[in-house]
């Protein structure tokens, strides 16, 4: 199973086949395109819509190339389409949606008191912060994905001294009898249901 071919493999494929439904200009293009180096995942997508256009079927292509059903189907869609010019235009993995805007407004954030914001609270939560940045910037993640950022840049929602103190002697460790108060008499109103 071929990743990739030799620059001689590609045009004895391409040059010697009548296209299917790829224009001569389109398939010059994508022939040039793959002489220069590409993203991997570019140069697929490439191979994909040229195999496609001489009859390479969908099975066929996704064993050659090792790529998934899905984006073989895709790709030969779109070049059936008569969009193979926009091989490039998709970005490759899943979008960015936090941008350094985002990111320093967060460390903004959590560098102050929510109380600067107007909130009545005094420590921000990863919730929080998520919420109020939503609402200001518009961009929606989750309070999950707010703890990694805030990770990522070595800060944290925790604040420093709100940790509790550990206790070196056993009298403070403990809990006593006469520590627990009492509100009022004890109840002897049990009920049963049978």
């Amino acid at each position: 199973m071929s990743h990739s071919f030799n620059q001689e493999t590609v045009f004895a494929i391409y040059e010697n086949q009548e296209s299917k439904f790829l224009t001569p200009f389109q398939r010059k293009a994508l022939l040039k395109h793959l002489q220069n180096n590409l993203q991997p995942e570019y140069r697929r997508r490439i191979e994909i819509m040229l195999m496609a256009d001489v009859g390479k079927s969908q099975t066929q292509i996704c064993e050659i190339l090792g790529c998934s059903q899905e984006m073989a189907r895709y790709w030969i869609g779109l070049a059936e389409a008569g969009l193979a010019h926009k091989w490039n235009e998709r970005p490759i993995g899943r979008p960015k949606i936090v941008n350094t805007q985002y990111l320093e407004r967060l460390r903004e954030l959590v560098s102050n008191s929510p109380r600067d914001y107007g909130y009545a609270f005094t420590h921000w939560t990863a919730q929080w912060l998520s919420k109020h940045l939503a609402s200001e910037l518009g961009i929606e993640i989750s309070d999950r994905h707010i703890n990694r950022l805030l990770k990522q840049m070595g800060l944290s929602t925790k604040r420093k001294g709100s940790q509790p103190k550990e206790t070196n002697s056993p009298e403070d460790a403990a809990i006593t009898i006469g520590d627990l108060k009492t509100t009022s008499e004890p109840s002897l109103n049990w009920s049963f249901n049978s």
